[in-house]
């Protein structure tokens, strides 16, 4: 590669001179070469490797033993070979190539390169070497591919245009000791909005640094020439920087130092991050979208039971008032009724409107310690715990870093924990002590991406949880406190909240008593059914037999009066299992099921059903109030069976019931 530079003499003796200066350009561009994140190689005219830089042997693991002199075909791989075959016509005339797409290189295997292949010294229009400048941007194409499902920090990259300074796509400025310009690349023109000339001979401080930072630039350049430690140097540094109009705009620079003979300089390669930044806000944004988006589904679970339990009541009142209705029609009492019934279908309105509107709060977030809620909580609790006999152990470690959380959140969870904690050690003899402690847990080697998280453990010495009751704590409306001592809510609510902070709270294996440990982040398409029903032979509503099933006697009992008042043959089972004990010994036309029940559900009552009468498994009409939870929507998606929600008027489920025997 020296000897395409190769100075010749002339007779005026000035060789000497110019050799000298021509030595330091080459050892200052041969450096430079090595310092450039990016792999450079030199081919000759035989396609053979004559040079690589540091970055080469780093990316392939081999030795210069190895690979100098060896044909580039036989260091890449064939196939890795074969895709340069388009281009080779145009390097042969001498043309510069910038190349780049998906490459299986032998030893690295499939690689998204970015390249710039430059034939040098041509004689006769043919080149006598190929430089080849390579970027490896594997890692930012998948990243780009996959932005939604890893949410990642994206590597501000830019490709090299050609094998030397002057062409490299990442902006590069090197200045003297003294912080003075002396190299500009095309690059950093386009980065600053500065004409090159313009750069050249004046202070980095005056053409890059906003004016606010170039006290501590200027302390730091004075600290480095004096023999100082330089803080910064071949660290990635993500700072302000200053463009010609006047905008500053988001960098990250890597600096090294170079010495040419006696003379000191500073070359600084920088990245713009505004687009990085700006792919962070939309992060960031969606995942705020997807925490209300899991707040909302707990949300929707709890709703769901609260719904089931109060629409059951609620259709028996709606159903016998229209019934008490009918039977007063005439009368002076019947508009009596109809208020009843009008009452409670405003009822079942609010119900519907309530599951409906799950919204969002604003998250009032700030910076927050763990220890200082924890301690709040013990002093809250205090009385309570002292005149209960319970000790109460705080072991909180000092200089615990700080969370980003709502307060009022997070202190809630700890109380719950407490009084749970209180509400264990009830009747139990002898010493009762609860423990609260907090420590913290590093970014693991394995892990580097996950931060480092704060956690907080609540343990009592009491009797613990069963273990066959453990998986289930965390349910709502699940609990093992006697009756009313709690509604099986708090465990439910706080694991929400934890989750909404990007952390997690748990039961931690059991050694004496029970142990939670909330855990935070430091801050920072359907089923095509096999047969479709039989029609059924032309009948009255009079000849059509049902099947009605449901573990509330009321609602089988409403269903059947209203039913059976129009003519249906109405026969009922109080659960899925006798249903299907029924089913056996008689024949049916239609099945109108409740969806949740003990023993034998709605669902896997649909699956018996498709599995023993096929034809049967089009003609269920599902009666639920739960239609907000995931699994209920599933499954009825799944299935494609029609449902009714709970409280329903006589006319809806008479129209369904039409329906369902039409088919």
């Amino acid at each position: 590669m020296t000897d395409a530079f190769k100075f010749h003499p002339t007779p005026d003796g000035g060789a000497g001179r110019l050799d000298g200066v021509l030595s330091a350009t080459m050892q200052l561009l041969t450096q430079l070469l090595e310092a450039v994140p990016a792999r450079v190689v030199v081919l000759d005219v035989n396609e053979r490797l004559v040079w690589a830089n540091n970055e080469f042997f780093k990316f392939t693991g081999l030795h210069p033993v190895q690979v100098l002199e060896q044909p580039i075909a036989r260091i890449i791989g064939s196939m890795a070979y074969s895709a340069y075959e388009s281009v080779r016509g145009r390097l042969a005339s001498g043309q510069t190539v910038a190349w780049e797409g998906w490459i299986e290189l032998s030893g690295a295997g499939r690689r998204y390169m970015r390249e710039h292949l430059i034939p040098v010294d041509c004689q006769s229009g043919e080149p006598q070497a190929i430089i080849v400048v390579s970027l490896d941007v594997t890692e930012l194409k998948l990243r780009d591919a996959e932005l939604s499902a890893k949410v990642q920090e994206l590597e501000a990259s830019e490709a090299l245009k050609s094998s030397i300074f002057d062409n490299a796509m990442a902006a590069l400025v090197s200045t003297d000791a003294r912080g003075i310009v002396v190299e500009f690349n095309p690059a950093a023109v386009a980065m600053f909005g500065l004409p090159r000339e313009q750069a050249i001979g004046r202070s980095v401080a005056e053409v890059m640094i906003p004016e606010r930072y170039r006290s501590a630039h200027n302390a730091g350049m004075a600290r480095v020439s004096s023999g100082g430690e330089a803080r910064v140097m071949g660290q990635r540094v993500e700072m302000s920087a200053l463009r010609a109009d006047g905008s500053e705009f988001p960098i990250e620079m890597i600096l090294w130092r170079t010495a040419v003979g006696t003379e000191t300089f500073y070359t600084a390669s920088l990245f713009d991050l505004s687009e990085r930044q700006a792919a962070q806000t939309e992060i960031e944004r969606q995942r705020e979208a997807l925490r209300q988006s899991e707040k909302l589904t707990a949300m929707g679970s709890l709703l769901a039971g609260v719904a089931h339990e109060l629409n059951n009541p609620l259709s028996i009142v709606m159903g016998r008032a229209a019934l008490l209705a009918e039977k007063l029609s005439g009368q002076a009492l019947a508009a009596d009724a109809q208020r009843i019934n009008e009452a409670a279908e405003r009822c079942g309105r609010i119900v519907r409107t309530f599951l409906n509107m799950a919204r969002s709060r604003p998250a009032n977030r700030t910076e927050v310690s763990l220890n200082d809620l924890a301690t709040a909580a013990i002093d809250m609790l205090g009385y309570a715990l002292r005149s209960h006999g319970i000790e109460i152990e705080p072991d909180l470690l000092p200089g615990l870093p700080s969370v980003n959380a709502d307060a009022d959140q997070i202190g809630q969870i700890v109380l719950n924990l407490l009084v749970n904690a209180q509400q264990a050690l009830t009747g139990r003899d002898g010493v009762r002590r609860i423990t609260v402690s907090t420590g913290l847990t590093p970014t693991s080697n394995m892990d580097r991406r996950r931060s480092p998280r704060v956690w907080l453990h609540v343990r009592d010495n009491g009797p613990g949880i069963r273990r066959e009751v453990q998986d289930r704590i965390f349910e709502p409306f699940f609990t093992t406190k006697s009756e009313g001592m709690g509604t099986g809510l708090g465990l439910a609510v706080s694991r929400s909240i934890a989750r909404e902070h990007g952390g997690e709270l748990m039961l931690l294996p059991q050694g004496e008593g029970a142990c939670f440990c909330l855990q935070l982040p430091v801050s920072g398409e359907r089923e095509v059914l096999d047969s479709e029903p039989a029609p059924l032979a032309a009948s009255t509503e009079g000849s059509a037999r049902l099947l009605v099933v449901d573990d509330e006697p009321e609602i089988v009992e409403l269903m059947s009066e209203m039913l059976e008042g129009v003519g249906f043959e109405v026969m009922t089972a109080e659960s899925g299992a006798v249903a299907l004990a029924m089913l056996a010994e008689a024949r049916f036309d239609a099945i109108i099921s409740d969806l949740h029940m003990p023993d034998l559900d709605g669902a896997r009552l649909w699956r018996e059903v498709k599995r023993q009468y096929p034809a049967l498994a089009r003609r269920m009409l599902f009666v639920t109030g739960d239609t907000l939870s995931a699994s209920a929507r599933q499954f009825l998606d799944e299935t494609r069976c029609d449902s009714l929600n709970k409280p329903f008027a006589k006319a809806d489920l008479l129209s369904r019931v039409r329906q369902l025997l039409e088919q």
